[in-house]
């Protein structure tokens, strides 16, 4: 009888008994790809609103060639204003849009899996209360605005390349169009303004928005408004001012210190605008908006851990 073991079998027996360990991350990316495929308005909502614009583009595309000729006749700031019309638009619906499908994901989002009974199932499986909270701040504090800003960049892309087949079919030259855009510099501007106005400054308003939808039991969104309707009251009735409503109200639109505009109404993707990073990350309200934001996340760590189905 051969008793002499072979060295490559037994590492090989070893390697498939032994479990695999899992990675620390693989629960977390596990959970943000649950919150993506039961929240499709994440990605539907911004793509939809854009393949309407984009059709309308379409439309208007027709009489390109007439207002080029036009805008050449008037001054070169006034003409990029003209040209960047459309694709400003296109950036603000993206802001607007990701300001909505945050408002209403966060609202919804521990409350909805307590709701339909679906957190006895997901509470069953080896993820923590820390990392589900955690996945789901990630979609209005990351996910959402990079999802808003391919999508604006993409469409905008084409619009420049359906603007440019247009004029050349007509005999017109692109240049104008071209070096009036400063393409590359307005998608990095957008994208600067997302995640800064429209992801870290409103973050306290969202991360409070998952705190409730952890603790009410009905109408999330008007619970969450209450506390804010009820202090600006009591502000108006005592000191006969607005100084509440007018913070809460600027950390939802995006109004922070992180730019500045050679005017008022110059848009942000505008390449006149001068961006201040430094400005804006040394600003002492975005870190007590920060304070705030891990405070209310805690605090729906907390409730996760102890609520039930409603």
């Amino acid at each position: 009888m051969n008793t002499q073991s072979n060295p490559m079998t037994e590492s090989l027996a070893s390697a498939v008994a032994a479990p695999t360990p899992m990675l620390a991350t693989r629960p977390f990316y596990w959970s943000v790809r649950r919150e993506l495929w039961e929240n499709r308005s994440i990605y539907l909502a911004p793509l939809g609103v854009a393949a309407v614009f984009l059709f309308g583009f379409l439309i208007s595309a027709i009489h390109l060639p007439g207002k080029m000729r036009a805008m050449s006749l008037i001054d070169p700031a006034q003409q990029r204003e003209l040209i960047a019309m459309p694709y400003d638009i296109v950036a603000g619906l993206m802001m607007f849009l990701t300001m909505l499908v945050n408002v209403f994901y966060c609202a919804d989002a521990l409350y909805g899996e307590r709701r339909d009974r679906s957190i006895l199932f997901w509470k069953s499986l080896p993820v923590s209360d820390l990392t589900t909270v955690l996945a789901k701040a990630s979609i209005p504090l990351v996910v959402v605005p990079l999802v808003a800003w391919a999508i604006a960049v993409g469409v905008q892309w084409l619009m420049l390349l359906l603007s440019s087949a247009v004029l050349l079919g007509s005999g017109l030259s692109v240049s104008a169009l071209w070096t009036q855009l400063s393409f590359f510099r307005m998608s990095l501007l957008l994208l600067y303004h997302l995640l800064t106005a429209h992801t870290l400054w409103p973050a306290p308003i969202y991360c409070w928005l998952l705190l409730v939808s952890g603790w009410a039991r009905r109408a999330t969104l008007l619970w969450a408004v209450l506390p804010v309707v009820a202090i600006a009251g009591l502000e108006a009735i005592v000191f006969h001012t607005w100084y509440f409503v007018t913070l809460v109200g600027a950390r939802l639109i995006g109004s922070a210190p992180e730019r500045n505009f050679p005017s008022p109404d110059i848009f942000p993707t505008n390449p006149m605008t001068h961006i201040t990073p430094g400005h804006f990350l040394g600003s002492p309200s975005l870190w007590i908006g920060l304070a705030l934001s891990a405070a209310f996340l805690a605090g729906a760590v907390r409730l996760r851990r102890y609520q039930g189905p409603i």
